[in-house]
């Protein structure tokens, strides 16, 4: 593959990480902020991310190199993105403002550069509406933690042509990542269609007094949670046989939650400011629990799933 070059926008969550997985294959990245300090923080969380990485072993010591030659910063995103091959957006989610900042990328990039959208739920066809060439827009899903997490779903807009799918899923696979191509673009895209149905049966579990928060997520990581990484839902289906599975379903089903509206679980400790972590509690107390502990063991494991996947 030709050298490449991309440009990474927002230094928040998400940014750093996706401009470090993109600069460890040897692709000119260069992370944009509106302000020149924050570019030079996220620049810096993008090096510390690649060098994290050197040290778990998911990384040589000469594609450190690679990587930390390859990231740069900027505020001046018009300079930046003329001459990008991939832009790769990760601003606020919020549609108007999205929106606004596809029609700047479109009237100011090559008509060739891939733009992107990091977006996790807003459809890539609301967000290309009004710009020029939209068969060059397309979302760009990364999972949390993007410098280690390995899907990527690629998302079509009702406009995007597939060759350019195509040749962004090229460009991941060449960054390490599993991308899938979602040919659709609807609400909840892949991943998310498929978290948020588990979600929306625990929180129904949890509100029905069927277990605790602690045991469903208990059931989750030492049940069929564990074996997903290796073992798929559709692979299941077919190795205990899809007339057992639709037996299974037609006693099951009835019984699970398929309202179109948040749990009122859900809704009440919203309403109530039990927001998760952030506010000290959600369905845990978080004020006796420590988030970045919980934090600190999924990445770790996540390390030694990738580690061991490249033995």
């Amino acid at each position: 593959m030709p050298e490449l070059r991309a440009v990474v926008v927002g230094t928040g969550m998400m940014g750093p990480g996706i401009a470090a997985t993109l600069a460890a294959s040897g692709i000119g990245t260069c992370l944009v902020s509106r302000k020149a300090e924050s570019a030079s923080e996220g620049l810096l969380q993008a090096r510390a991310l690649s060098t994290t990485l050197e040290k778990q072993g998911l990384l040589s010591s000469a594609q450190l190199a690679t990587a930390l030659r390859s990231l740069s910063c900027s505020s001046d995103l018009d300079a930046q993105i003329i001459s990008a091959d991939l832009v790769v957006e990760s601003i606020p989610e919020d549609l108007a403002v999205k929106q606004r900042f596809f029609q700047q990328l479109a009237s100011v990039s090559d008509e060739k550069t891939i733009l992107a959208s990091n977006t996790s739920g807003i459809s890539i066809s609301a967000i290309s509406e009004g710009c020029e060439h939209p068969e060059r827009i397309l979302t760009t899903h990364f999972w949390n933690p993007p410098f280690l997490m390995p899907l990527v779903e690629v998302v079509m807009g009702q406009r995007t042509v597939e060759a350019v799918a195509q040749q962004t899923m090229d460009i991941l696979k060449r960054c390490g990542k599993t991308p899938v191509l979602v040919r659709k673009d609807t609400p909840g895209q892949l991943g998310n269609r498929l978290q948020h149905a588990l979600v929306r049966e625990a929180i129904h579990i949890i509100h029905e007094g069927i277990a605790t928060a602690d045991d469903v997520d208990l059931a989750v990581k030492n049940g069929f949670g564990l074996r997903l990484p290796v073992w798929g839902v559709l692979e299941h289906a077919d190795a205990v046989g899809l007339d057992l599975v639709k037996s299974v379903q037609d006693y099951v089903l009835p019984a699970l939650r398929n309202e179109t509206f948040a749990d009122p679980l859900l809704t009440e400790k919203v309403q109530e400011g039990d927001l998760g972590a952030k506010t000290g509690r959600g369905f845990y107390d978080w004020t006796v629990r420590d988030m970045s502990a919980a934090k600190a063991k999924r990445d770790e494991f996540l390390v030694r799933f990738l580690r061991d996947s490249r033995v």
